[in-house]
């Protein structure tokens, strides 16, 4: 055999079997793309600010720990709090948006039946009591699979909590309310100086 042709064969035989196993396709493919469709159809139903849209994905006895650290357990609980915090007459928000996206790929564990997911999201919150503002948080999803449907049993929703557009908005606050002080503080000096030497 040529040493062109042996070094073509070797290379065949190091590549072959990369190649049948990506042929071979990932075993939870299908369960990646139901829980793909699952998590696009949570943003959607809270951009919809539709509770029961949001529930229907979940599991009854479903965990959610939420963004102001207030954990829901079940879904008489996430209605409850999603009621008093963006439906009822004493909400604090009058919207709530958010564009979510995956991070790396699901884990799976036990036999497949259950799969943890996280990414990051872009959160937009319109309070009833003061103008917009945007938040960058994290989420991590724990979903499992009863018969050939996929649930979220558990939602756990965290943002930075040293370093957000809250906190840097209250920071210029501070030096702006500082400023005005020493402004007028100078001011009221001068004036009371040039009282004095009338």
């Amino acid at each position: 055999m040529q040493p062109l042709l042996r070094m073509l064969f070797s290379l065949f035989l190091l590549v072959a079997p990369a190649a049948l196993a990506a042929t071979e396709g990932d075993p939870h493919a299908a369960d990646r793309q139901a829980l793909i469709k699952l998590f696009r159809e949570m943003e959607a139903a809270i951009n919809a600010q539709d509770v029961e849209r949001m529930i229907a994905q979940m599991h009854p006895q479903v965990t959610v720990t939420w963004l102001n650290g207030e954990v829901s357990r079940g879904h008489d609980e996430v209605r409850a709090y999603y009621q008093r915090m963006v439906k009822g007459e004493k909400r604090i928000l009058d919207r709530y948006l958010t564009t979510a996206k995956l991070g790396n790929p699901a884990r799976f564990f036990g036999s497949g039946e259950v799969a943890v997911a996280d990414g990051t999201m872009v959160d937009e919150f319109f309070p009833v009591a003061r103008g917009p503002f945007s938040l960058d948080s994290n989420w991590t999803s724990t979903s499992a699979k009863a018969g050939d449907r996929w649930q979220v049993v558990s939602l756990h929703l965290s943002a930075n909590v040293f370093t957000n557009s809250l906190l840097a908005e209250a920071e210029r606050a501070i030096w702006y309310v500082g400023a005005g002080a020493g402004c007028g503080g100078l001011l009221l000096g001068w004036l009371l100086g040039r009282r004095r030497r009338r």
